[in-house]
C-alpha cells in the first residue's frame, strides 16, 4: 500500500471516529433536554386509577408550596408522581455518554489534523528538496 492510500484510509477512520463522537454527543444533548423537560414542565397526578380530574402539579424545580418534598404529608398527590430518581437516572446516564462522545470527537479531530499536518510537512520537504537541487 502506498503512503498516500494509507494516509487517506487513516483520515477516513478518523472521520468515522469523529462522527461516532458527534452521535454520542447528540444523544447526550437529547438526554439533557429530557432532564430539562422533567424538571421544568408542570404535570398531573392521579389520586386514584383512571382519575377523571387529576391534580395539577407545578414543575419540580419551581414549586412554591413544597409539593416536591412535603406534599405527601399534606394530602398532595404530586409528590409521588414525578420521582427524583428518574431525573437523576437520566442525568447519570448522560454523563458517560457525553464523556465518551467528547473523547471520540476529540480523538477523531486531532487525528485528522495531525495527518494533514504530516502531509503538509512531507509536501514542504519535497518542495525544499526540489528547490535546493
Amino acid at each position: 500500500m502506498r503512503s498516500r492510500d494509507f494516509d487517506l484510509d487513516f483520515r477516513d477512520r478518523a472521520g468515522r471516529i469523529r462522527t461516532w463522537g458527534l452521535v454520542l454527543l447528540s444523544l447526550a444533548a437529547v438526554l439533557w433536554v429530557w432532564v430539562g423537560v422533567l424538571l421544568l414542565t408542570p404535570y398531573t397526578a392521579d389520586r386514584k386509577p383512571d382519575d377523571k380530574y387529576p391534580d395539577e402539579c407545578e414543575s419540580r424545580l419551581f414549586t412554591e408550596w413544597s409539593t416536591a418534598n412535603e406534599g405527601k404529608g399534606h394530602g398532595d398527590y404530586c409528590q409521588q408522581e414525578r420521582d427524583w430518581p428518574e431525573v437523576l437516572g437520566v442525568l447519570g446516564l448522560s454523563v458517560p455518554i457525553s464523556v465518551a462522545g467528547g473523547s471520540l470527537f476529540t480523538i477523531g479531530t486531532v487525528t485528522r489534523r495531525m495527518s494533514a499536518h504530516a502531509q503538509a510537512m512531507r509536501d514542504l520537504d519535497k518542495l525544499a528538496d526540489t528547490a535546493g537541487t
